[in-house]
């Protein structure tokens, strides 16, 4: 029977507690500046290494706590990536725009 630690998931749960409000501040304002996508990677990094830890060696619920967290940071990164391309686009048309002047 797989062992279960308290403290494991209180951990896990705290740490992504902080999530959903950053996904939702990165859509409402639609600017991902000051968000770092090498930190980003290494939460995403770090929460993949323990679900592959709980795969093989401890399967129980507080896997669905680590899948959750996941793609919460999934998400989040995904935003990053889009806003910033948007950003940069943007500011390639209005350099464009404005040698044209």
């Amino acid at each position: 029977m797989p062992h279960f630690s308290i403290y494991e998931a209180l951990m896990v749960a705290a740490f992504g507690a902080s999530w959903p409000a950053a996904i939702y501040r990165t859509w409402k304002a639609k600017n991902p500046t000051g968000k770092s996508l090498l930190f980003q990677w290494l939460i995403l990094f770090g929460y993949a290494a323990g679900i592959i830890h709980k795969l093989l060696y401890s399967q129980d619920w507080v896997l669905g706590i680590y899948i959750f967290n996941l793609v919460m940071v999934a998400i989040d990164t995904f935003l990053v990536y889009k806003y910033r391309f948007a950003m940069r686009r943007k500011a390639a048309e209005d350099s464009g725009a404005a040698e044209e002047r």
